[in-house]
């Protein structure tokens, strides 16, 4: 009885090691990997001299391989591998793992997008206050720590609305479609730009006001830079920002790998003296009409960067426009406080500002000046009258 255990021993041996030769003369010579047989190709369970006897054939099966060969049941560290652009782990053996969880979660999160230099920091990591925008016509309603003087009217609050609009007086979340400058209206616009940002995708528009720090430094230098005479110092800066891009999944907004649209408005104070500068990153997403500009009540004062009163993708790239050297940046000076502006021309005689003519050149010459130093160049002079006084 003994030897015939033996003999089922060796013949069971016999058939499984001609069949591991056939496996390994099928398999691809690069490999060199002999893989188990499937389960479902094991002896039916009924036979129980067979399930006995299967685990010492696979002892002798594994000592007789080369120790390279056996990393079927589990992977060596030294081969745990690298992740795929999918998400799936390949070892360097050539053997493939199921993608896990947090192996697409990995993937997905790829370097964060960065905004360009010229804008003020922003966003969750610089304390702003957060708007997730998805679809809706939305506003903030935000109480200035000190008014923002705005050609001449004082506000003690503002309207942050989602669609790249600040407005004073009221909300004005709806941009179907924005108002072209100037609009002759009731209303105080800042609108670095004006369009339905909330229909293009994933958005989020934020918002934090300074009082000290290095935010006021970086405001102080920027307009010292771009009015200079005044020696102007900051003392309350208040920034808006919207960045929304053409998606609805978040790690294609949190990498910006769609069309997006990155604006900003920074409202600068100080000594009586107030500024607005304006940023553009990206805006590709666009597909409606879009106003970028200022505008006041009765437009007394307004200027348009750019007005696009069609659909489509027609905005230029605003992110290399300027008005100060800058390429995105736009700079407007706002309230010009206890200013006093001085013209010094040259004049042969009383005679030369009277007579029929020269009064138009010397008008002209006064309004050059005035928008070199940041006034809106939509104003126009007149002269009331001309009289002579002794010096």
């Amino acid at each position: 009885m003994r030897l015939f255990l033996v003999s089922q021993h060796l013949l069971v041996l016999l058939s499984v090691l001609s069949l591991t030769r056939a496996q390994t003369t099928s398999a691809p010579q690069t490999l060199g990997i002999i893989t188990p047989p499937e389960p479902t190709t094991t002896l039916p369970e009924t036979s129980t001299e067979t399930t006995t006897v299967l685990p010492e054939t696979t002892t002798l099966l594994t000592s007789s391989v080369t120790p390279e060969t056996t990393t079927t049941t589990s992977v060596p560290t030294t081969t745990a591998a690298t992740e795929t652009a999918t998400g799936v782990k390949t070892s360097t053996t050539g053997i493939t793992t199921a993608p896990t969880p947090t192996t697409v979660s990995a993937t997905a999160t790829a370097t964060p997008w960065t905004a360009p230099a010229i804008f003020y920091p922003f966003g969750a990591e610089a304390g702003d206050t957060e708007i997730l925008e998805i679809g809706g016509d939305t506003f903030r309603y935000f109480t200035f720590s000190t008014p923002f003087v705005y050609f001449g009217r004082s506000y003690n609050s503002v309207y942050v609305n989602n669609n790249g609009l600040l407005t004073f007086n009221q909300p004005l979340p709806e941009a179907d479609p924005p108002y072209p400058f100037p609009t002759y209206g009731n209303e105080d616009y800042i609108a670095p730009f004006w369009t339905d940002l909330d229909d293009i995708g994933i958005g989020i528009y934020s918002y934090q006001e300074y009082t000290s720090g290095s935010v006021l430094t970086r405001a102080t230098q920027d307009i010292n830079q771009y009015f200079p005479g005044r020696g102007f110092s900051a003392s309350w800066v208040f920034v808006a920002t919207w960045d929304y891009v053409l998606t609805m999944d978040m790690n294609v907004f949190n990498s910006h790998s769609s069309p997006a649209i990155t604006v900003q408005a920074v409202l600068i104070s100080g000594d009586g003296f107030s500024f607005i500068l304006m940023h553009y990153g990206d805006c590709d997403g666009s597909v409606y009409a879009a106003q970028a500009g200022y505008d006041t009540i009765g437009s007394t004062d307004y200027y348009q960067i750019h007005h696009n009163p069609n659909n489509g993708y027609s905005d230029p790239v605003l992110k290399n426009t300027t008005n100060v050297g800058v390429p995105g940046r736009w700079a407007f000076f706002v309230n010009n406080g206890s200013a006093i502006i001085g013209v010094q021309m040259k004049l042969e005689s009383f005679l030369d500002l009277t007579q029929s003519g020269n009064i138009m050149v010397v008008l002209h010459q006064i309004e050059e000046e005035l928008v070199s130093r940041g006034l809106s160049g939509s104003f126009k002079m007149k002269l009331r009258r001309v009289k002579k006084t002794q010096p």
